[in-house]
């Protein structure tokens, strides 16, 4: 391995409890085995709310409780691999993979490889949380970002280094203050508990200084996934240009191959995987060296945070229609006409019937709802697009982290007084991703970019999908800039593409003014809580 990592200390007798239910107990790469789904889950729910190690999150909470569960033995193994091997192997049925799963750990990745890791849509993560986790802390001696491979024995390396560590100086030189400061301004309601409020003023600060760390900063990702969509992971991984992501890869395939070999077989394959990730490679570069050519020159025209790129004028029609289909024995084309020629009284009946009356957000209509689509072209900062990033059901692209775009001032850091230090740090950011664009590090360069800058992407999703992440994005606990681009993308929905039933559809997108985020969502948990003993 050529990337450092933080290594943790087990003792013996914690290395023995902690051995029949993960693959390794060393690296940062590690599956659990042995365990009831149910546990799996547990942890997994869990993991993103501490900052333990997950081998540490099960010694402290789960080991004791859990007792000695029987190792899964090897009876049957020998003709399991034959059967997938005569099935999967042989004859190609890629559904047998879906058939397998398995929960992995991956500590210590990037921000890049976060979003890298949870490209799939066929897979379920949970990511260590920037709002609740502090990162002024420093885990082996160092802070935690990770010293790119490609960068280390280059001319910038301790450029590199040192706008590292102003990064994560500068976050835990303000945070204690910050926190003062939302204390000040939001004194504590004699009705909340104290671990309420401090919970609170903590999401808070973290909210606040997130953005300022850059995108080299480590987390720790879970996933559960399949055969088949991680054997698709891999070849991504191997195919792509950093090589942080290609030893992730490595790491992963090893760790798989402890408790789901058959299904992993062609990854390294010459004509099979490895032929995969070369396709994926060449397709890669080809494009972008005709992208130079023909975009050669050509500068970005100004837009806003989110534009509605496209979307079908007849899409509320569509949805009338597709509403009627189960519910009828005519042709899809023929209930196209018929909610054509409707009158929008007509039209409105059908979809008040079809969506009915919402008790919560969690109450959606059906795949009718999935006839009409909406493309968003968005410019927002790198942090809030972390959290958009993770919906799957839905068509996403982004562009190079670049600091090309400017970047996002939180108005609490400029209230509070701390906005030199806050461009103190976003202007080091530019310098060193400027150098190192000049000495060729194209990709690498993105390690370097501060969260706070901005990113552009592009959301493309059906109404039913856009449903969930606007009411699900701009509830009140939400981050502030996450909010503000749901909120735009439903008023969008509704005057741009004039899909005004669609929208009030929508009936729980929040536009509320709220101060402190989560101050509801930590009441409603102890009260959960309370209500539980």
């Amino acid at each position: 391995m050529t990337i450092w990592y933080a290594t943790e200390e087990f003792t013996p007798e914690e290395r023995e409890k902690l051995a029949p239910y993960f693959t390794n107990l060393d690296g940062p790469v590690f599956a659990l085995v042995n365990l009831p789904e149910v546990v799996k889950g547990a942890l997994f729910a869990r993991y993103s709310r501490t900052s333990k190690s997950l081998r540490r999150l099960f010694l402290d909470e789960f080991a004791q409780e859990i007792g000695e569960f029987t190792a899964t033995g090897h009876v049957g193994t020998e003709r399991a691999e034959k059967l997938y091997d005569r099935v999967f192997f042989e004859y190609g049925d890629d559904s047998v993979a879906q058939l397998g799963g398995v929960h992995l750990a991956c500590e210590q990745a990037s921000q890049l490889l976060c979003k890298a890791l949870e490209w799939g849509r066929l897979a379920a993560y949970l990511e260590q949380s920037t709002r609740y986790m502090r990162y002024d802390d420093r885990p082996g001696g160092r802070w935690r970002f990770t010293m790119p491979q490609e960068i280390e024995g280059s001319s910038l390396a301790e450029r590199f280094r040192g706008y590292m560590d102003h990064s994560f100086e500068t976050y835990g030189k303000l945070f204690e203050p910050l926190a003062e400061f939302f204390r000040r301004l939001y004194p504590k309601d004699p009705n909340d508990s104290d671990f309420v409020y401090r919970s609170t003023i903590t999401a808070k600060t973290c909210d606040a200084l997130r953005d300022v760390l850059p995108a080299a900063t480590r987390s720790n990702t879970g996933i559960y996934a399949t055969g088949q969509s991680y054997e698709q992971l891999l070849l991504r991984l191997r195919a792509h240009p950093l090589q942080e992501m290609r030893e992730y890869a490595d790491l992963m395939l090893v760790e798989l191959r402890k408790v789901i070999p058959a299904f992993l077989k062609r990854v390294d394959l010459e004509d099979r995987g490895v032929a995969w990730s070369e396709y994926l490679a060449d397709t890669r570069e080809r494009t972008r060296e005709v992208a130079a050519k023909v975009l050669a020159g050509t500068q970005p025209e100004p837009r806003d945070e989110v534009t509605l790129v496209g979307w079908d004028p007849d899409g509320e029609v569509r949805v009338v229609a597709a509403a009627l289909y189960a519910s009828s024995d005519l042709p899809d084309d023929q209930l196209l006409e018929i909610a054509r020629s409707m009158a929008p009284p007509e039209r409105e009946a059908v979809l008040a019937a079809y969506v009915g009356d919402r008790a919560n957000r969690r109450h959606k209509p059906g795949r009718a709802f999935e006839r009409t689509e909406y493309r968003f072209d968005v410019l927002c900062d790198y942090g809030a697009f972390r959290d958009l990033q993770r919906h799957r059901p839905l068509t996403m692209e982004w562009q190079q982290l670049t600091t090309e775009h400017g970047y996002e001032i939180p108005p609490e850091i400029e209230e509070a007084g701390f906005l030199d230090e806050w461009r103190s740090v976003m202007d080091r950011s530019r310098e060193i991703h400027q150098a190192l664009l000049a000495e060729g590090f194209d990709d690498a360069a993105q390690y370097a970019v501060a969260m706070a800058y901005k990113i552009r992407f592009v959301m493309q999703m059906n109404a039913r999908e856009a449903m969930h992440l606007i009411e699900l994005r701009s509830t009140p606990q939400g981050h502030p800039v996450y909010r503000r681009v749901a909120q735009q993308m439903h008023r969008l929905i509704d005057e741009r593409a004039g899909h005004h039933a669609l929208a009030a559809a929508m009936r729980y997108v929040d536009y509320s003014n709220v101060e402190l985020e989560r101050l509801e969502a930590e009441r409603r948990t102890e009260a959960k809580r309370k209500a539980r003993r």
